[in-house]
């Protein structure tokens, strides 16, 4: 076998004696199932991340472990992506105003991952939010299903975002602004109905994360 699929059954092998959470599985299957490069960077950080040996995952594979390690299951596993939790973090809760009830968790597949949501900074970092308030209609309703990147703490670019000022969370449309006295981000709402306010230095404002993806529930 060449040395990709060295790599692969080493790691079928190392995977089958560990527990891991489902974040992290998803990409581990992507690499033993060849959905994803295996190539020496993603080798050695994988050695390097999960305490292996340096080339570990380039030793051969003997005639004995190689049978189990192309046995193992290869599908693809059910991703869970928890809902934010509103007041472990900071020690305090946070308040979503006009929220009727939560989604606890969505379960994807990593297909569905793959195909449907871009640019986030790692699986783990995936929340689901459940929609609060009216300001952000028609983009989504209270009670909607939101999916949040934790791993963005900055506003580094204008996008919608998860993010408090004080104890009240709030979902906006962030925009920055450069003025004379520096930097200046602007949140504003999709429903008109709402006015634009600025958030200064002297607030207590904290980035949550991105908002990537939304759905807007419709009565019939």
């Amino acid at each position: 076998m060449d040395i990709a699929d060295t790599r692969r059954a080493r790691l079928r092998l190392w995977f089958t004696s560990r527990t891991l959470p489902a974040t992290e599985k998803s990409y581990l299957s992507q690499l033993m199932t060849g959905r994803a490069s295996f190539g020496e960077r993603a080798a050695r950080r994988l050695e390097r991340d999960y305490g292996m040996d340096l080339g570990y995952l380039d030793s051969p594979v003997e005639s004995g472990e190689e049978s189990l390690a192309m046995s193992l299951p290869e599908q693809p596993p059910v991703i869970q992506i928890q809902r934010f939790d509103t007041g472990g973090a900071m020690g305090h809760g946070i308040e979503l105003r006009d929220q009727p009830g939560v989604i606890e968790t969505l379960r994807v597949s990593n297909e569905w991952l793959s195909k449907n949501l871009k640019n986030y900074t790692a699986v783990k970092n995936l929340v689901v939010v459940t929609g609060f308030g009216d300001s952000m209609r028609p983009m989504f309703n209270p009670g909607d299903p939101l999916i949040a990147d934790i791993g963005v703490k900055a506003v580094e670019f204008d996008a919608i975002y998860f993010f408090r000022v004080g104890t009240e969370g709030f979902i906006k449309r962030l925009q920055r602004i450069p003025t004379e006295q520096g930097l200046l981000i602007r949140a504003k709402s999709e429903n008109v109905s709402y006015d634009t306010w600025d958030i200064t230095p002297k607030m207590d404002f904290e980035v949550f994360g991105r908002i990537l993806k939304v759905w807007r529930s419709e009565d019939f």
